[in-house]
């Protein structure tokens, strides 16, 4: 069967985990992989170089966020040849719209017989917003404290330039911004992947 790398992808705080996790549930032959589960060994790396925690920081862009990625990637590639299936979520913010890193990737997969696909999320900025403040991470702090200025650096138009005409999918939609949209998306999300079942 084919095998696919998939994308929860977003700007932050639209709902990547939740819809990950309920994905992971219920599919099987899947590897869920949280680049968040790299945050504790990330603030080491502030800690020893005696830098405030802040994920928006100029310093957090030139030394940590690349390697958390790498890191991430590498785990994936490692997973999918052991599974059909491996889960990533993560915003991946510059990668999703960089389309020689897409070609790239796409690329390297075909070496494992297997294609990329990506869910991207749609939710309303205001609607992130509220759910950063409900989550009430210290990840958010310099976020929140400068919404405006945060919220200029982000794009939440859906990433076109992912979609394959080859390949129906390659960039799969899900629309977070209320419940009733949620769980009609999430049907049409199980429908495709019910074929790996």
């Amino acid at each position: 069967m084919e095998k696919r790398m998939v994308f929860v992808t977003s700007p932050p705080a639209c709902g990547k985990t939740k819809l990950s996790k309920r994905l992971a549930t219920e599919i099987k032959h899947i590897v869920y992989l949280d680049k968040d589960t790299l945050i504790p060994l990330s603030k080491k790396i502030f800690e020893v170089a005696n830098e405030p925690y802040n994920r928006s920081s100029a310093f957090f862009q030139k030394y940590v966020r690349n390697p958390e990625y790498d890191v991430i990637m590498d785990l994936a590639f490692e997973a999918l040849k052991y599974e059909n299936i491996v889960m990533v979520n993560a915003p991946f913010t510059q990668e999703i719209r960089d389309d020689k890193y897409i070609a790239d990737l796409r690329e390297k997969l075909k070496g494992y017989g297997a294609k990329l696909t990506v869910i991207w999320i749609v939710t309303e900025p205001e609607v992130c917003h509220q759910r950063m403040i409900k989550r009430n991470s210290d990840r958010d702090v310099w976020k929140l404290e400068h919404w405006d200025e945060y919220l200029a650096s982000l794009n939440f138009t859906v990433p076109e330039n992912l979609r394959d005409p080859q390949d129906e999918g390659s960039l799969l939609l899900h629309y977070n911004s209320t419940d009733e949209l949620t769980e009609s998306s999430f049907a049409k999300l199980m429908e495709f992947f019910g074929k790996y079942d």
